[in-house]
């Protein structure tokens, strides 16, 4: 998000720290934040009218408030309409930003709980798990099939095998609202990361690192980041040995497979 739609992000989120800093339930909140984000998508004409710079900000605050009252809670009701009161620099923004803010509150709600390590494992797990099945990736992809159909599918997989925060923003990524669901996970994660002020790597190997491994490698990459670094583990067999470490847009590659291929390119010329 840029220009003046990333100013008005920032007040937002700023405004539900202060929010979910008090009394009021992270996760609670953050739930609100997606259902009115996807009242938003479903509403064109409500999008543009409450995003609609040639109407005062206070009369887009209004409509809000006036649509959520009674149906969520007043501190959702406050954040969508300080949200709508800002100015953005396309209509999706808004929605975009109040998932954002909601993403956000189930971090917080992870982090309370001290499962901040186990909210990024597990979505980055899960991510692997659809990516490894060719049908459920099928089905939860069909924009076609209903969302709560799909959503209820995706808790019954990770019933018991995934921290609560972590049920619920798998929920959100199969609402359609990125374009995939890998991509939606992947943006929750960097956000998780981002919010800890740490970067995700996610480190390919021919067989499993052990933990101290992986450890040593998240201090190497710490030192040579100047960040703490998130270490997601990919066992890949046809590397044949060697790390090819990503994050971000950077790839260190440092794989039997990519020696191998650059020795195939100088021999042919």
């Amino acid at each position: 998000m840029r220009g003046v739609s990333a100013q008005s992000q920032t007040t937002v989120i700023d405004r539900l720290e202060a929010a979910i800093g008090s009394d009021a339930e992270p996760a609670a909140v953050g739930s609100d934040l997606f259902a009115v984000a996807t009242l938003l998508d479903s509403e064109p004409g409500l999008r543009r009218a409450v995003t609609d710079a040639s109407t005062p900000a206070e009369a887009r605050a209004s409509m809000v408030r006036g649509l959520l009252h009674g149906k969520v809670p007043d501190v959702t009701v406050d954040i969508s309409a300080a949200a709508a009161a800002e100015r953005w620099s396309a209509p999706r923004d808004l929605g975009d930003t109040l998932e954002h803010a909601g993403v956000i509150a189930h971090i917080v709600a992870a982090e309370r709980a001290g499962q901040g390590d186990e909210l990024e494992d597990e979505l980055f797990r899960f991510g692997r798990v659809v990516a490894g099945d060719a049908r459920l990736r099928e089905v939860i992809s069909d924009r076609t099939a209903p969302t709560a159909a799909k959503q209820s599918l995706v808790r019954s997989l990770l019933d018991g095998q995934a921290c609560a925060p972590t049920v619920r923003l798998a929920e959100q990524a199969v609402v359609g609202r990125h374009r995939s669901f890998d991509a939606a996970l992947e943006y929750f994660t960097k956000v998780a990361a981002d919010r800890r002020e740490r970067f995700v790597a996610t480190v390919r190997s021919a067989a499993p690192l052990s933990e101290p491994a992986k450890s040593r490698l998240a201090d190497a990459l710490q030192r040579q980041y100047g960040r703490q670094v998130h270490v997601n583990t990919v066992v890949d067999p046809e590397l044949l040995g060697g790390l090819r470490v990503e994050i971000g847009d950077e790839v260190i590659d440092g794989t039997v497979a990519s020696k191998l291929d650059e020795a195939r390119r100088r021999l042919t010329g």
